[in-house]
């Protein structure tokens, strides 16, 4: 049987350095920039992906670019006592007890004082394990081993439908962690293959931005709960919706941190998105998310002040609430001048933005109309649209009847 010479090892060991040898280019990645913000934000972080979707990959280069050395425990590998200690007895039990000793991978994060602790296949983990982790994950404490400030912890885990022996997560382990989709992209994969992977640009908070970023964090939050009250604590009826986001008052506070965070980065409404609705779940995040958007819209009354400079939204459906409101605030205090003016912002809306927008507030301005004000200029411009959009409205409702009357 021939030997595999060992010139043979070398010339593997060239051909794997070339393979290895890749070139990196800055490239978007709200994935990555939701993921760092709650690490920045010192909340534990839970990722959910297929197996070999990259999950591994994006926590090295985030520890990386952190500077933060990277502390790898397979959660499904371990017992219950690795996370709660072990007891070890001492001279004299009776007077100083029995201590929980730590294991050595805690010991070392104690002792670098940071890290980056990554728990991974913690959807494989049994429930036995998972009731260990809650403390390590909420006060993070292993036995009697407090872990610094320094440390944060991000954990991974399949879908139960992809792991091996896979558990539902426990209501109030996952009720513990911001949940992050992590999903591929396929042009970076083909890049990455290539020889040219992403080197994504990490967010920055703006110091400056800080305490107004607390003030609308507080406010957004506030209220909507002030506003829906049930939406404070609600645990799913579903078994597998109760191991994902679920709101709580824990999980609110989180989300308040998160979008003072977001909000201090300047970070992207997708991002956000991400964020929130990983901690408290689609419904009450998407109901945020719409809060939020209200509470970014100009005030009526000044729109109404200087109706020539306004900036309306970009958005069709803000730039619409922006005009209801508008017309909102005439009807609750109808004056001459603020007529004109509301007349003279929907022309403004016009110009800058879809026109089907104003009809109905024109037609609803209209209706507020008193005998003695005389009819601005302004409205001649915009008798077209609405006319247009009558006469279009006519023509639909003709044909539904057409098309009724042939069935």
């Amino acid at each position: 049987m021939p030997s595999y010479a060992p010139s043979q090892l070398v010339v593997a060991g060239d051909l794997l350095a070339l393979l290895r040898d890749t070139t990196t280019e800055p490239r978007p990645d709200p994935q990555l920039e939701a993921l760092t913000l709650a690490v920045a934000a010192d909340l534990p972080v839970l990722l959910w992906g297929e197996p070999g979707i990259g999950k591994t990959a994006a926590l090295t280069q985030l520890a990386d670019t952190l500077d933060l050395p990277l502390t790898t425990v397979i959660a499904s590998v371990h017992e219950p006592s690795d996370f709660a200690g072990l007891p070890i007895i001492g001279d004299d039990p009776a007077e100083q007890g029995v201590p929980m000793a730590p294991p050595d991978w805690a010991v070392r994060l104690v002792r670098a004082g940071r890290g980056l602790l990554f728990l991974d296949e913690l959807s494989t983990a049994p429930p036995a394990v998972q009731a260990a982790l809650l403390r390590l994950v909420l006060e993070r404490r292993i036995g009697a081993l407090q872990l610094p400030p320094g440390v944060r912890i991000v954990a991974a885990a399949n879908p139960r439908s992809s792991a091996a022996d896979g558990w539902e997560l426990s209501p109030p382990l996952a009720n513990r962690f911001v949940h992050l989709q992590w999903v591929h992209d396929h042009e970076v994969v083909v890049r990455g293959l290539g020889g040219t992977w992403p080197r994504a640009t990490l967010p920055r908070l703006d110091a400056a931005r800080i305490p107004e970023a607390v003030a609308f964090a507080r406010r957004a939050v506030c209220g909507l709960l002030g506003a829906r009250p049930k939406l404070v604590h609600q645990i799913p009826g579903n078994e597998s919706r109760r191991g994902g986001p679920w709101p709580s008052p824990r999980s609110w506070e989180m989300t308040l941190h998160l979008i003072a965070f977001a909000t201090a980065a300047g970070s992207s409404r997708d991002v956000l998105s991400m964020l929130v609705r990983g901690t408290v779940g689609d419904g009450p995040g998407l109901e945020l998310l719409a809060s939020l958007d209200r509470l970014d819209l100009p005030d009526p009354e000044t729109l109404l002040a200087d109706p020539a400079s306004a900036v309306l939204p970009e958005r069709g459906d803000l730039r619409q609430a922006v005009l209801d409101g508008v017309v909102a605030a005439v009807r609750a205090r109808p004056e001459k001048s603020r007529w004109d003016s509301a007349w003279a912002l929907l022309v403004r809306a016009m110009e800058t933005g879809a026109p089907d927008l104003v009809v109905v507030p024109a037609t609803t301005l209209a209706s507020l109309r008193r005998e003695e004000w005389d009819v601005p200029e302004s409205i001649e411009r915009l008798a077209g649209v609405v006319s247009v959009s009558r006469r279009a409205d006519r023509a639909c409702a003709r044909a539904a009847l057409a098309t009724q009357a042939g069935r």
